[in-house]
């Protein structure tokens, strides 16, 4: 695959996120399932994992460290600490936290590496910032775990220009990575702007928009079947009324990949790989088959007119809903359009 720049390390243009073989999509697939997807983007040539405590609340990280640990000079791992889940006590129920204090980014580490099998995890994010901390703080932590050499480089999720920078003068940040795709444009708002004047690199979250990109969401009763426990049920573009001022979208969008030569999710990830040599897509995926051929995507070249088609077809303007329900909105930095459309 072709090769792109994450941080100091050289990695293949396109990830795999790790998040899908055992948390938020679908029905999640078995142990054996999971590890045939692994191994085999390793042997397609996949060389950057992204995987993180949050994901199966430790499973992700157990199995890509079971699976992929005797491999591990293979291949560049990412994984984020500062988002857990609170067990509960018989009267508060488990939930997700958001938590950035030193303390407790040290002992997700620390877990990280036990579940991981390994010595060093090469790209550690910060997963959310914890509002109720300064960024310096939770980045000072960050700092320490890499004089200490239990992580090699620091990463950021889902965190706006001037938090970037702050953080960044504290200790150099190697990537960024939040939602970035045809239908989720906020990065352009200043972040990437940001990321190249800083030189980190950017890694692009829900490349494929959560499966809409690749089809796999044809019609409004797709979208109800989900499971009930499927993170997409409460994001506002999956709605029926939204999804269904969505749908039409998706017909032009398959003619323009027809004219490409190239699936939809292909087109998709060959758009992000054109925005610049400093964007990085992770799709995630339950199948090894999507995952080949999300790869392939690397291999796809779009002319300018069909990128401008593109462009004007699918963005923040034809888009309904917003991508976050209002809870998840509050969590995240980033900046924002504002309301969308319907």
């Amino acid at each position: 695959m072709k090769q792109r720049a994450l941080g100091p390390f050289q990695v293949g243009a396109i990830g795999l996120g790790c998040m899908n073989i055992c948390h938020a999509y679908g029905t999640p697939i078995s142990a054996d399932e999971a590890e045939r997807v692994l191994r085999g983007a390793l042997d397609a040539g996949c060389t950057h994992f992204e995987t993180a405590a949050l994901y199966g609340f430790g499973v992700s990280e157990s199995l890509v460290g079971r699976v992929l640990g005797p491999q591990r000079s293979r291949f560049t791992l990412a994984s984020k600490c500062g988002m857990t889940v609170e067990a509960g006590d018989g009267s508060v129920k488990p939930g997700r936290v958001i938590d950035g204090r030193p303390e407790s980014l040290r002992a997700t580490c620390e877990g990280s590496l036990r579940r991981l099998k390994t010595d060093v995890i090469d790209l550690y994010y910060l997963h959310r910032w914890d509002k109720q901390v300064p960024i310096e703080d939770s980045v000072g932590a960050l700092s320490d775990l890499v004089r200490a050499g239990k992580i090699r480089t620091i990463g950021l999720s889902e965190v706006s220009a001037a938090t970037l920078r702050r953080a960044h003068a504290v200790h150099p940040i190697a990537a960024l990575q939040t939602e970035y795709s045809l239908w989720t444009r906020n990065p352009e708002i200043a972040v990437l702007q940001a990321c190249r004047d800083l030189g980190v690199s950017f890694v692009a979250f829900s490349p494929l928009g959560r499966g809409f990109l690749a089809g796999a969401l044809p019609d409004v009763a797709a979208v109800e079947a989900l499971p009930d426990k499927d993170i997409r049920r409460p994001m506002p573009r999956f709605a029926p009324d939204h999804h269904a001022r969505n749908l039409p979208l998706l017909a032009s969008y398959r003619q323009l990949a027809d004219e490409a030569g190239c699936t939809p999710a292909q087109l998709a990830l060959a758009w992000l790989l054109h925005q610049s040599d400093d964007v990085l897509p992770i799709p995630g995926t339950r199948s090894l088959a999507h995952a080949i051929e999300n790869f392939g995507a690397a291999d796809v070249a779009l002319d300018s007119a069909l990128l401008a088609r593109l462009d004007a077809l699918i963005n923040q303007r034809t888009v309904s809903g917003h991508r976050y329900a209002e809870q998840a909105r509050r969590e995240v930095d980033t900046e924002d359009f504002g309301a969308t459309p319907g």
